[in-house]
């Protein structure tokens, strides 16, 4: 198989995270992949606090919390080591965390068994970058946030169709991309020529932990609302398209007439794909 892994950040930040003895060493010498921050003083239980204090926002804000009975499962696209998913397994009984870096997915074990519900976790490695083997209709939500934007673009549709795939009908996608801005133009291709850096494992494990890099090496893709309307429109009810409010108009003239909601707790930059699947 092609090393396609190899042209995405988090593969090498995975390989480099595998050498500490300890979450709280990942999170300091790496913690560009998962809080846009690194030092010394940064501890994982910070990190996990950080993804404490988000779940329950986005949860509420989406309706989650309101899709089944307390043996619903979630399945996570994109886990990192746990931030998130640690107040995911206190919300739901199972919890499936996907990624794409079997380091991550160990670390994710040590995290969730630290600060969240172990008992209620089981990992997915995702080897090819863009199928989940999961169950089709087996999940009650379906959720990832800043997860796809960092994908090759055909990467980014297929997990969306797994999202939509693997739940079940009656339940519901909560999906996190990027939209397109002025940056784009030098973000790009700067992004692209970082990203083939990392087929260099030495060149790839020093740019792990060289945060300003790397944050250009994110801008993998841009896939806009309206195409994913488009393509998978007839398979999804109860269906809006989230921004920030000063997105809103813009949007809303994009996707017309699916409707577009706004709050302030998401990123500026950001879209979300919030909809119920059908049969």
């Amino acid at each position: 198989m092609p090393q396609r892994s190899q042209l995405i950040p988090w593969k090498a930040a995975g390989r480099i995270s595998e050498r500490f003895a300890s979450g709280d060493d990942v999170v300091r010498e790496t913690g560009w992949v998962f809080n846009n921050a690194t030092g010394k003083s940064l501890t994982l239980a910070e990190f996990v606090a950080s993804g404490d204090h988000e779940v329950p926002v986005y949860l509420e804000l989406f309706g989650l919390r309101q899709t089944g009975p307390a043996s619903s499962t979630l399945t996570e696209i994109g886990s990192g080591i746990g931030r998130m998913t640690c107040a995911l397994t206190r919300e739901f009984a199972m919890v499936v965390a996907c990624d794409l870096d079997a380091g991550f997915l160990e670390r994710c074990h040590e995290v969730v068994a630290g600060y969240g519900r172990a008992d209620h976790l089981r990992t997915v490695q995702v080897v090819d970058g863009h199928t989940l083997d999961v169950a089709d209709d087996s999940s009650d939500v379906t959720f990832s946030y800043i997860t796809l934007q960092h994908c090759d673009a055909d990467d980014a549709r297929r997990l969306i169709a797994e999202a939509i795939r693997i739940t079940r009908p009656g339940g519901r996608v909560a999906l996190n991309l990027r939209l397109r801005s002025t940056m784009d133009i030098v973000a790009m291709p700067l992004g692209a020529g970082i990203r083939a850096l990392f087929r260099l494992p030495v060149i790839g494990n020093w740019l792990s932990t060289r945060r300003s890099v790397t944050r250009l090496a994110w801008q993998a893709n841009r896939v806009p609302p309206v195409e994913i309307l488009q393509r998978h429109g007839r398979r999804l009810s109860d269906v809006a398209v989230w921004v920030h409010p000063d997105r809103e108009a813009k949007v809303a003239a994009m996707v017309a007439p699916v409707p577009v909601r706004s709050s302030v707790s998401i990123n500026t930059n950001h879209w979300w794909l919030v909809a119920d699947v059908g049969e």
